[in-house]
């Protein structure tokens, strides 16, 4: 029985599946699914038992390490990476680098108080039209389309709301995995622009928008990251779950001379060309 179809390849029921419904990174397979942006591996498309998930420089592996070998994963340089423990030893296998990222993942509870802005500033819906504007945020914060392709895609997907004053797009607030039942945010501010409630308005109006959908609002960010801890927490969302990811770097055996004669390979999509930093 076909329990996923992805960008034209069928995925056969077996023992090895994405769970559905989770927030944070666990939103990740049904972002991929839902939008196309990401890329699937699996060992045997026809009854996977090893498997991984990729978007914007995340990725999550599952399944039998014993099915793929180090250099198979070579695919997944430079991500974060968050699996089981049983996966360790291949990926210290696999890559020069493991760094382990303590990371924190929080739910939407209680409506904080609304947020006063200043005169001149519209926090609003973004429109296909503003994908400039999302372009003018420039590179540090590109990661915040990643997920979506890029500007373009971001600005077309009715999930990113903006602050706005005198037409520049100040900060902002979006879905960065679209799951069934969570959508785990993302949320930027252009550095001279910190400080005024933007990112609060951004974030209340999205949480607005998810919970009118039937959404739940979810957010994911690093145990050190205390102004994104400290802005979860101001906008009404409490930790309840904590786990770990894994920055890895260069491959051991570099994608170029990597061979597939078993493990994971390639079923379809197209990887994010940004990474979300640890934030």
């Amino acid at each position: 029985m076909l329990v996923e179809h992805l960008h034209g390849t069928a995925l056969r029921a077996g023992p090895l599946r994405f769970p559905a419904g989770r927030p944070g990174l666990g939103a990740l397979p049904e972002h991929v699914t839902l939008t196309g942006h990401g890329s699937w591996w699996a060992d045997d498309p026809a009854d996977p038992r090893a498997a991984a998930v990729s978007c914007a420089g995340h990725a999550i592996l599952a399944g039998d390490p014993r099915r793929t070998a180090p250099e198979e994963l070579a695919c997944l340089t430079g991500h974060y990476v968050a699996a089981p423990d049983r996966f360790l030893p291949l990926l210290g296998a696999a890559f020069h680098r493991l760094v382990p990222w303590e990371r924190m993942i929080w739910i939407r509870s209680d409506p904080p108080p609304a947020v006063r802005l200043g005169p001149g500033t519209t926090v609003r819906r973004l429109l296909p039209r503003d994908t400039q504007a999302l372009r003018t945020l420039g590179p540090d914060l590109a990661w915040t389309s990643a997920s979506w392709g890029g500007p373009a895609g971001l600005a077309a997907s009715g999930r990113c709301w903006g602050a706005f004053r005198e037409g520049q797009l100040l900060s902002l607030a979006c879905t960065f995995f679209a799951g069934s039942r969570y959508e785990d945010i993302a949320v930027a501010t252009l550095p001279g622009a910190r400080g005024r409630g933007l990112a609060s308005a951004c974030v209340e109006a999205l949480c607005a928008d998810l919970t009118t959908r039937g959404r739940v609002p979810s957010w994911t960010c690093s145990r050190d990251n205390h102004a994104s801890r400290h802005l979860a927490t101001r906008t009404g969302f409490r930790v309840v779950h904590e786990y770990v990811h894994y920055a890895v770097g260069a491959a051991v055996v570099p994608p170029g001379q990597r061979t597939l004669p078993r493990g994971l390979r390639e079923t379809g999509g197209s990887a994010g060309a940004d990474s979300r930093p640890p934030s």
